[in-house]
């Protein structure tokens, strides 16, 4: 016996995304990677050694454990370097949308509290001057390149030497970034990831997701957005990421069948658009092995169409910023395309989550009924930063609630039959009407505005602005969605306007939003298209 404490500090230290990135970076070095169209492939060591010198730069700016950095930056790899190297210095990270306003984006880095601003130099320096203006917090400003505005991090990172990366020492409940979705107040809110919600998430991808024996994944959805989520399992499967900057059918189309890609991404709005296209039959697709797919609901019928044409490899995942990515998932021999009620579920919940439908009391729905869907686990936020009411009502009874309405089959198999929010999903992006009411309802000539998803072919849901005139007032419906467009962004811009003399109230005079999208939605099955 001793008397010589043993440090047990480490002893059930659990493994985070870094540590599962500098294995993958180990496991295959010489192995391609990283395949950058035009220049050529990256091999595991020579990204590893990239990701090094990234870290390096950011830890020389002070960029370390608990800063909070914010990226906007389309599709590149420089953003895959500066996302690794992020969770080896363990900075909190908060991607601002591309296509989103200045106002918003401001509003963005101011509440999160960032201290850089990180960004694409080929797309976003005036951008960036402006939001360096409009917030003072910023006090690095770095791009992914030669830069006539701040410093050139890429650069900067090619001072360094390559090292062993190492794993930051951090907690379960730290922050690992903050995500901003819409709001049913007039401002975004910013979601708080940690990591043990990131660990989560990639435990479930690589138990329960289906990938491809040899997976050469091309990312053609926003760095921004869900493409990130397809980093680290790829690299843990011995597998290559090609990057293109979008989405493009023609390229997309082209890049698959020249570098015999094996999975993808898509969101319905890019999946119809590939069917449409004259030139769809002409490219050979067949190395095609696994279509991710998600963000939004897609249409049975041309998701069975989907399938008879590129055959039995899709696979759907259904969750939120919220609880990301993978609450329930549909397999792919699962979809069955003589079966379109099948094809309308969501698919069934992954066992490494409670999962329940709930009425507004908090109470599991008898079988059969519609309940909102509602998540326990390791999964689900910490919660909306700087808002503890909207906290406390998305916890409310002890679980997550997702504001999405579904029924359960006797298979256990799910289908979202309407939304509890006030959100529209278009193109894959969520839309808070709210936001785009008050821009509307600013104008001079607007006496009251209500604005709804209706049915789309294209982006699956459109944004409709439902418009009061006041009295004498001829308004360009042109000139309201070029105002959106401006104030929030080409997302949020409706794509139609129609002019009435009213808009339906509910019996405590608020605008009865369900009988004004009855008049668009008709009497379809479910009220998500």
């Amino acid at each position: 016996m001793t008397n010589d404490a043993t440090d047990l500090t480490d002893l059930n230290r659990g493994v985070f995304p870094a540590d599962l990135l500098i294995h993958a970076f180990g496991r295959n070095p010489d192995a391609p990677a990283v395949n950058i169209i035009g220049v050529g492939e990256m091999t595991a060591r020579q990204m590893r050694d990239q990701v090094s010198r990234y870290a390096q730069a950011l830890a020389s700016k002070g960029l370390t454990r608990g800063v909070q950095m914010s990226v906007l930056s389309l599709n590149r790899p420089e953003v895959l370097f500066n996302m690794a190297a992020s969770q080896m210095v363990a900075t909190r990270t908060t991607p601002l949308h591309p296509m989103g306003s200045v106002e918003d984006q401001a509003y963005v880095l101011d509440d999160c509290g960032a201290k850089a601003l990180i960004f694409d130099p080929d797309n976003f320096t005036e951008r960036a001057r402006e939001l360096v203006e409009r917030v003072p917090g910023i006090e690095h400003v770095l791009a992914l390149g030669p830069t006539e505005f701040g410093e050139d991090l890429h650069a900067l990172a090619a001072t360094f030497e390559p090292a062993p990366l190492v794993s930051p020492r951090v907690d379960p409940e730290d922050l690992s970034g903050i995500a901003y979705s819409g709001g049913t107040t007039g401002k975004p809110k910013g979601i708080m990831s940690t990591y043990r919600g990131g660990m989560s998430m990639l435990q479930i991808q690589m138990s329960e997701w289906e990938w491809p024996d040899e997976v050469r994944f091309l990312i053609c959805t926003p760095l921004s957005h869900a493409g990130a989520a397809f980093f680290t399992p790829t690299l843990l499967k011995g597998g290559s990421l090609t990057v293109l900057p979008g989405f493009d059918p023609v390229t997309f189309m082209q890049t698959v069948q020249e570098h015999r890609i094996t999975a993808t991404m898509l969101v319905p709005t890019m999946l119809y658009v590939l069917l449409d296209h004259p030139d769809f039959d002409k490219y050979d697709l067949s190395s095609l092995q696994t279509v991710f797919y998600g963000a939004s609901a897609i249409s049975p019928t041309r998701l069975a169409e989907a399938v008879r044409r590129l055959g039995p490899i899709f696979f759907q995942f259904y969750g939120q910023a919220e609880c990301p990515m993978t609450i329930t998932v549909l397999r792919k021999d699962e979809h069955d395309p003589e079966n379109l009620e099948r094809l309308a579920s969501c698919g069934r919940p992954v066992p490494w989550l409670h999962v329940a439908l709930l009425d507004d009391d908090g109470v599991e729905v008898a079988p059969g009924e519609a309940g909102e869907i509602c998540v326990r686990g390791p999964l689900t936020m910490k919660g909306y930063l700087g808002k503890p009411e909207q906290t406390a009502e998305a916890f409310a009874h002890g679980w997550l609630h997702t504001g999405d309405i579904a029924r359960a089959d006797d298979e256990g198999f799910l289908y979202i039959v309407d939304r509890k929010k006030d959100m529209i999903v278009t193109g894959g992006f969520n839309v808070y009407p709210r936001e785009v009411e008050d821009v509307l309802s600013a104008h001079p000539g607007v006496s009251a505005v209500a604005v709804i998803g209706v049915p789309d072919d294209r982006w699956g849901e459109a944004v409709k602005a439902v418009v009061v005139p006041r009295p004498g007032v001829e308004l360009d419906p042109d000139e309201l969605i070029a105002l959106v467009k401006e104030a929030k962004g080409s997302v949020q811009a409706p794509k139609s306007v129609d002019f009435v003399d009213s808009i339906p109230l509910s019996a405590l005079g608020k605008p009865d939003k369900k009988t004004l999208r009855a008049r668009y939605w008709g009497d379809t099955g479910r009220l998500v298209n």
